[in-house]
This record gives C-alpha cells, structure tokens and sequence, in this order.
C-alpha cells in the first residue's frame, strides 16, 4: 500500500494474489501429491532460484534509486549500465527466474502455471512503470531508445 500511483496500487493487489498462488500451488501440489518433479529439475530450480537472486543484488549494486515502489528520488539519474544496458527492467526479469524456478525447487509441476498470472501482472507493471519514468525522469525516453529490451533479451 506504499504505492503513490493510484494505478500501481490496483496492479499490486492482483500481484499479491498471483504471489500468493505462487507459493500455495506449490505447497497443496507437495501435499496431494499431484505431480512428480525429478530430482535433476528440483536442482535446476534451485540453480534458477540463486541465479535469480544474483540478478536482484546485481541490480541494487548497480541502481542505489532501486525499490519497491514506484518512484523519482530527488537528483535521480537513469542507469544504463551493467544490466540496465541489456534491458530496461533487470529486477523483474530477476523475479521471472525466480518465478520459474520456485515450483521447481519445490517439487511441483503445477506451480509453474503461475508464471502465467505473474507475467500478466508484471507485464501489466513494468507498462504504466516506463510511462510514469518517461513523464518523471529526465532522460528516461532517450535511455528508452536506446535499450531496446524491456525484459527479455532479444525477445521483449
């Protein structure tokens, strides 16, 4: 609720429910049993899960504006380093991995449907995000411009 956007509010009450389901799926697919995960990709979930968070600490070493709100400090400049400068939102392309790869890491096939929602709503995010910072930070458009990439390399 520490959103100043009214319509950023809206998006993180849906994202609080997909969240939810991201770690409840998982937790009644382990207790009824409704899918078997090997073990090679409980590993690789948890491989996904540390790459994940790798991506996340590079990202507040690289950005000391990073948070968890939607916000211009005051003399705040736009980075275009490090990650910035292969996409234009490395946290969340950090949260997608670890989206992945939480079912994984606890065993469930059917928690990976929950990348579905979480993708929607931070899709949904990252959307009214870059037009807040294009109408707020100085020099966002022409960063905009210039990384091409979103959230996924050479895809989005």
């Amino acid at each position: 609720m520490a959103e100043k956007i009214s319509s950023q509010k809206i998006i993180q009450v849906f994202a609080s429910a997909a969240f939810v389901m991201t770690i409840a799926l998982p937790a009644f697919d382990h207790r009824f049993g409704w899918s078997f995960v090997p073990a090679y990709a409980m590993v690789t979930g948890e491989a996904l899960v540390m790459l994940a968070f790798l991506t996340v600490f590079r990202v507040f070493k690289e950005n000391s504006y990073t948070s968890g709100i939607i916000e211009v400090g005051a003399e705040q400049e736009v980075i275009s380093t490090g990650p910035y400068a292969v996409v234009r939102h490395p946290m969340y392309a950090g949260a997608l991995i670890l989206l992945c790869g939480v079912p994984l890491a606890l065993g469930s096939w059917w928690g990976l449907l929950t990348l579905v929602p979480m993708t929607i709503v931070l899709v949904w995010r990252l959307v009214d995000e870059e037009r807040f910072l294009a109408y707020n930070l100085v020099g966002y458009s022409e960063y905009r411009d210039r990384v091409r990439f979103r959230l996924v390399p050479l895809v989005w």
